[in-house]
């Protein structure tokens, strides 16, 4: 089973590894092209997963329900732990700094972005470009199928508790109206009309949709590759280490939690606690790159889940059988 994770891991390793070379070679501009997958290719890639999926409704409702009743509860706990953390690194800053005109001023509103930083980076997890290989690999095309589900309400989290919480600096009502004018929420919402009502896409247009959603996992591993490229080391940060602990520790200890208490079992619990032990997703950074002043936090903390990951992934998928 090592084998088989280290087979799905590498590649992707080596499709970001291409970013750093590029970033290190030519003068990339990385905003033009996190666009280019934040506006193009993600939309098609919630239209396509959600217009496919074969699970059945109500397996759908539990599935998402209890996900997101896990993300509430490590958010949370995410928003406890970042609170004592960037507390106590204010108080050192205010010991050294004491007396500085504006130090207080400009102390508050960091806090408040590292700790939105800190929660985003635990509840956005990578159930699309790891999830979905790893669920096929562990569990079979019914594990699959419903990690595709998990992965459409990881879609809704990522869309819209994301900006809010890693750039709307005019409050959640601000970030909501980011939203409303993201094109991957006009995609998860005809997607959801055209499955509800049976309706099917065209050919031709399914074919197109089709094209872009398969660019979306690599540009967006590119973007990531292009921003480590020209940060050439991760930022071993207080919230950084953070976030990469909530993520991979908090994370799947709730699913299990929240799971029991939804009372999902079997395949259910098992894709459920599969795909919350994935490490934070590379959207994380896409979304901070283009909403926050500090992608570089994000940015380490997606590079260091990932690589982190890839033990903790292989110990889930062990005991899996016994949930």
């Amino acid at each position: 089973m090592f084998g088989a994770l280290v087979n799905v891991i590498l590649p992707v390793v080596l499709v970001a590894s291409v970013g750093v070379v590029l970033a290190r070679r030519f003068p990339i501009d990385i905003d033009s092209v996190n666009k280019v997958s934040l506006y193009g290719s993600t939309p098609a890639l919630a239209y396509a997963t959600v217009v496919t999926t074969q699970v059945s409704a109500r397996d759908s409702l539990r599935l998402v329900g209890a996900y997101l009743g896990a993300m509430a509860l490590a958010a949370a706990v995410a928003v406890a732990a970042a609170h004592v953390v960037t507390g106590s690194r204010a108080r050192s800053r205010v010991a050294v700094g004491a007396g500085m005109p504006g130090s207080e001023s400009r102390e508050e509103p960091e806090k408040h972005g590292t700790r939105r930083i800190v929660v985003g980076c635990t509840i956005i997890g990578n159930n699309g470009n790891f999830g979905l290989p790893i669920a096929l690999l562990a569990l079979g095309r019914q594990g699959l199928d419903q990690a595709l589900v998990i992965f459409i309400a990881s879609l809704l989290v990522m869309f819209t508790i994301g900006p809010a919480l890693l750039g709307a600096r005019d409050g959640l009502l601000g970030g909501i109206r980011r939203v409303t004018l993201l094109p991957v929420t006009w995609a998860l919402v005809v997607a959801l009309v055209v499955r509800g009502t049976g309706t099917s896409t065209p050919a031709p247009l399914m074919s197109a949709i089709q094209l872009l959603a398969d660019a979306a996992v690599p540009l967006v591993l590119l973007c990531l590759g292009l921003q480590l490229g020209q940060n050439l080391r991760i930022h071993l940060t207080r919230p950084v280490l953070l976030s990469v602990g909530l993520r991979l520790v908090v994370v799947p200890l709730a699913a299990i939690v929240v799971g029991r208490l939804a009372g999902l079992s079997g395949l259910t619990l098992q894709s459920l606690v599969l795909a919350c032990a994935m490490p934070t997703a590379v959207n994380a950074y896409m979304l901070a790159r283009e909403f926050s002043d500090d992608p570089s936090t994000a940015a380490s903390a997606v590079a260091l889940s990932t690589f982190t990951s890839i033990p903790l992934i292989a110990f889930v998928v062990t005991v899996l059988p016994a949930l």
